[in-house]
């Protein structure tokens, strides 16, 4: 099943930092921004999730639930939720699924060398579970933003 602009967002159910769990389905009835980041603590990925931190009187207002996913363990989410105080649940995706489902685990190059990572993508999904908006190879600059606008929209 592919992602696309306007249809059901893949459900999924994850292990969290702290040791919860947390089943897309369940937040239905708000709209959820769903971004993909390929490692906790790294600089773009740091300055991507403070911006979300940061941006959390707006998601607030706009009635938005943020939510970080990557292939870093629970416990690494835990260190990194901690130090920089983020206020938002972040997935473990240890085993791929999540971004396999939302086709994020892709084959990248640097240098010359080819590797898989995450590629950087946001998913706005709504209400009702169905994605309005999605953003790939996201430049981390502007990105909150962008989405905060977009939120503003539905």
């Amino acid at each position: 099943m592919s992602v696309a602009e306007g249809k059901k967002a893949p459900d999924f159910t994850a292990a969290t930092d702290g040791g919860g769990k947390l089943k897309l389905s369940d937040l239905r009835g708000k709209p959820v921004v769903l971004y993909f980041y390929p490692k906790d603590d790294t600089p773009g990925c740091t300055t991507e999730a403070c911006g979300f931190r940061d941006g959390a009187a707006a998601f607030k207002k706009l009635k938005a639930q943020v939510v970080g996913v990557s292939k870093d363990s629970v416990a690494r989410h835990d260190k990194f939720k901690a130090k920089y105080e983020l206020n938002f649940p972040l997935v473990s995706d240890e085993d791929g699924k999540v971004c396999e489902k939302y086709e994020t685990w892709i084959e990248k190059s640097l240098y010359g060398r080819k590797y898989m990572g995450i590629d950087r993508a946001t998913f706005l999904i709504d209400g009702e579970g169905v994605v309005r908006r999605i953003w790939r190879k996201v430049k981390v600059a502007g990105h909150v933003e962008e989405v905060q606008e977009a939120l503003k929209a539905l």
